[in-house]
């Protein structure tokens, strides 16, 4: 027999081909990006039993036309220029449309990567709401082996937002930096296997600069906060989700994480989930910490986090900028600047969560783009993403 398989015929190459040396690469991504749990140990979390959803298509919103800074194009037209892979958006609360890729069935999880961080971040906030979680405490009350590393002397609030003076950079492309071991400890690189992600992270030291001037993204910092709600809370990560977040948001479909040698949780990119799920998350924040009737993180959390926390200084002293030139971070969230007060959430690859509290849009948009960043089309997504969210 020398037809191709379905698989080839669907993706464009043979599932063998997809090996945890390729999987987050292009054109290999399409596929491993809906199924990390096949190349990465996974820990699962169960959702809300009787949750089957219908797509709803986005119909003529396909071929309107958008004006970005390289000219007009039709929504349909960036979608696939944008590689994404699956789109919902929900207005008021109700879902209203929903669009994937031939490679990417409704329904799918997709990988989020650093928006993990953000769904984290959610966790601290709701044990800090119950006074487990002291944001202003030093990381090493809750983990004191942390001293003799950079996190020896920084507080919580420094992790949350991205503000330890940390020795380390994203070296995203390059096979022989501290980055790439860092990828081996949370086994998605070959030669996993012999140094843990927490043993790892004990070891990165600090720069000279004190703690909380300067805005660094340094994941890092999130497998930290993952450790952090563990300590807090006595529970592991999947368990705070389940019962913290996953089925009290009413989420349709299961979630997954990746995990280490340890069964220690990716919290910085590892977890997976499909576009609904996640817009779930961006509603239950654009409703002041509430889904279903119910509270899930305290109100003056997520106004913290979504509008008035976050220092603009350390913002502008970082290296992201460009993207939100009046922007601010906090807890793991982007507070654009905009007019709309639109926040978001962003991973690699082109991974977006985008809540427009003027429009009341919420927008998720998961993508396998060849690139892991790509300053240029970041900044025409942001510029999609506003003026889709206020023609829905």
């Amino acid at each position: 027999m020398t037809g191709k398989t379905a698989f080839e015929t669907r993706y464009g190459f043979a599932r063998k081909d997809v090996r945890l040396e390729t999987w987050r690469l292009s054109p290999f991504n399409r596929w491993s990006f809906q199924n990390v749990g096949e190349l990465v140990p996974s820990a699962h979390v169960a959702a809300v039993p009787g949750g089957e959803e219908q797509a709803k298509p986005l119909g003529a919103l396909l071929s309107e036309k958008i004006t970005l800074a390289g000219g007009s194009e039709t929504i349909e037209g960036f979608l696939k220029r944008s590689d994404t892979d699956g789109l919902t958006i929900l207005k008021a609360g109700k879902f209203v449309g929903d669009w994937s890729a031939p490679h990417m069935p409704f329904g799918a999880r997709h990988i989020i990567f650093s928006i993990s961080k953000s769904v984290t971040a959610v966790l601290a906030g709701i044990l800090e709401g119950e006074g487990l979680l002291d944001p202003n405490a030093p990381v090493t009350r809750y983990i004191p082996e942390a001293k003799g590393s950079a996190y020896g002397d920084a507080s919580v609030r420094n992790v949350l937002d991205m503000t330890v003076s940390l020795d380390f950079e994203e070296a995203y492309l390059d096979p022989e930096s501290a980055f790439a071991r860092y990828r081996r400890s949370t086994l998605w690189n070959p030669g996993g296997g012999s140094e843990s992600l927490a043993a790892f992270l004990m070891t990165i030291q600090r720069l000279a600069e004190p703690h909380g001037q300067t805005y660094r993204y340094r994941s890092p910092n999130s497998d930290v906060l993952g450790m952090l709600v563990e300590r807090a809370s006595g529970m592991r990560v999947t368990e705070l989700l389940a019962e913290k977040l996953w089925l009290p948001l009413g989420a349709a479909s299961e979630m997954s994480v990746t995990v280490d040698m340890e069964g220690t949780a990716r919290t910085a990119g590892g977890m997976s989930m499909t576009p609904r799920d996640l817009a779930r998350i961006g509603e239950m924040m654009r409703q002041g910490g509430t889904a279903n009737g119910r509270r899930i993180v305290p109100e003056a959390w997520v106004r913290d986090t979504v509008a008035t926390g976050g220092s603009h200084e350390a913002w502008q002293r970082g290296t992201m900028v460009f993207l939100f030139p009046k922007g601010r971070y906090r807890n793991k969230w982007y507070q654009t600047g905009h007019d709309s007060g639109a926040f978001c959430g962003i991973g690699i690859h082109g991974q977006w969560l985008y809540v427009n509290p003027k429009t009341e849009v919420v927008i998720a948009k998961m993508s396998s783009q060849p690139e892991p960043v790509d300053d240029k089309l970041d900044v025409d997504i942001v510029a999609f993403l506003e003026a889709l969210s206020g023609m829905v």
